[in-house]
């Protein structure tokens, strides 16, 4: 879907005069926001297209990270799929039961005395991110029929 189609979508769902008036934009602007931009004018750059704009301008995913979190989420950042020799799906399974090993080893110590501080909290999200990271380059390598892809996802403590 397009930037325009995502926003008309969420705008019909409460209403445009709502939107505009929770805003404090005019109503043109935002039907604007609801169509193609282009060559004639009508439409108008949304804010999706600009929050693009922006995380692409500064290749800075805490952008998108931080939205998501706002909104109940968590951004998982899938890697480009550009294959490389010498790389098996068994290995990469191995890898993934390590990595959920290990998560399952830093919450064991940190709940060791009953309670988790904000240290051990943030070592966890590391450690579930990095996970899930993995898995999902592994999973998109089966999706693509190409296990060898997993060599150029990124390992655990790597970041983007």
């Amino acid at each position: 879907m397009e930037s325009h189609e995502i926003i008309k979508d969420a705008v019909d769902k409460t209403g445009p005069k709502e939107v505009a008036a929770e805003l404090g934009l005019s109503l043109s602007l935002i039907y604007k926001w609801a169509q193609a931009a282009e060559e004639d004018g009508s439409g108008s750059r949304n804010p999706l297209d600009r929050v693009l704009q922006l995380v692409e301008i500064t290749d800075d995913h805490s952008l998108i990270q931080w939205l998501c979190v706002r909104t109940g989420g968590y951004y998982v950042h899938n890697h480009s799929t550009e294959s490389e020799e010498g790389y098996e799906v068994v290995p990469a399974t191995n890898e993934i039961v390590q990595q959920f090993a290990d998560l399952l080893q830093v919450i064991t110590q940190a709940a060791f005395d009953q309670s988790i501080s904000e240290d051990e909290s943030e070592r966890i999200r590391k450690v579930w991110e990095d996970l899930k990271r993995y898995t999902e380059g592994f999973v998109r390598c089966c999706e693509d029929g190409d296990f060898e892809k997993m060599l150029t996802r990124e390992k655990p403590g790597q970041v983007d």
